[in-house]
């Protein structure tokens, strides 16, 4: 049990191949201080090389999922060189559950805002509880999200993007669904539910078969129409003659549930 916000701002819980990494500063809103960032780096790196991990959850205590950066900290050292040093950090995090070899999710309550909008946006899957809410809200403190607006705009329209950066106005949890920030809302007292069901999902497929999806899929968005198509078809012929497959093929015939041999 943590005694304070910054002792142990991230906490993280397995349970039969499911990580749940909780962000626990509930009195600063979760905010993205160099301690959380820290953190978070260095248990995605840990979850990068665990091989029993089928999906990793980013979680949050109190009333809000994440509210940025922590200003109060970032308006005590008033200098370029540690706002692009942070700034990078921040990046390098995003950029990690990106490449994390499993699908991670955002289990959003509350407020989610300018770097905490990030964070959910970097997710490759997001649920969110009805009364959650989306912002990126620097705008009104003068400050255009850069930065959240590189993951924001690789999920929603760009014009829709633009109007959040530029307004800094609020979306619910029902726009954020519409919009493609979100895959799936839930009332607020079936949010753990509604994420269990999705975390069975995952972990009832083929291990290899999803992780060397979500690499594929990473780096074909990179990629010209031509350029994806051959990469993919390569992706897909190695990935058929996979173990996997041929027992998911079997069982398919023979009106059964496939019995992984990696997972």
């Amino acid at each position: 049990m943590h005694t304070s916000d910054d002792e142990r701002p991230l906490v993280r819980h397995d349970d039969d191949g499911v990580a749940t990494l909780t962000m626990s500063r509930p009195r600063q809103f979760n905010a993205l201080s160099e301690e959380m960032l820290d953190a978070l780096n260095g248990e995605l790196a840990r979850l990068t090389a665990d091989e029993s991990v089928r999906c990793v959850v980013i979680a949050a205590e109190g009333r809000a999922f994440c509210a940025g950066h922590d200003l109060k900290q970032m308006h005590a050292k008033a200098d370029k060189a540690y706002y692009q040093t942070l700034f990078a950090r921040c990046g390098e995090v995003m950029q990690q559950i990106v490449a994390l070899p499993v699908p991670v999710i955002a289990r959003v309550q509350g407020l989610a805002t300018a770097a905490g909008c990030q964070l959910v946006a970097s997710c490759d899957l997001a649920v969110a509880a009805r009364s959650a809410r989306f912002a990126v809200s620097g705008i009104n403190v003068g400050l255009f999200c850069s930065t959240p607006a590189v993951a924001l705009s690789r999920n929603v329209g760009r014009k829709r993007a633009l109007e959040m950066l530029f307004t800094g106005e609020f979306i619910d949890a029902e726009q954020a669904l519409d919009w493609g920030l979100v895959n799936r809302v839930a009332d607020d007292d079936q949010l753990d539910q509604a994420l269990g069901v999705l975390t069975a999902s995952l972990c009832a497929k083929s291990g290899a078969a999803v992780r060397a999806g979500k690499a594929m899929f990473q780096r074909q968005l990179q990629m010209p129409l031509d350029e994806a198509y051959a990469f993919a078809g390569d992706a897909m012929a190695c990935n058929m003659m996979a173990e996997d497959v041929a027992e998911g093929i079997e069982a398919f015939l023979e009106k059964r549930d496939p019995n992984w041999r990696h997972r």
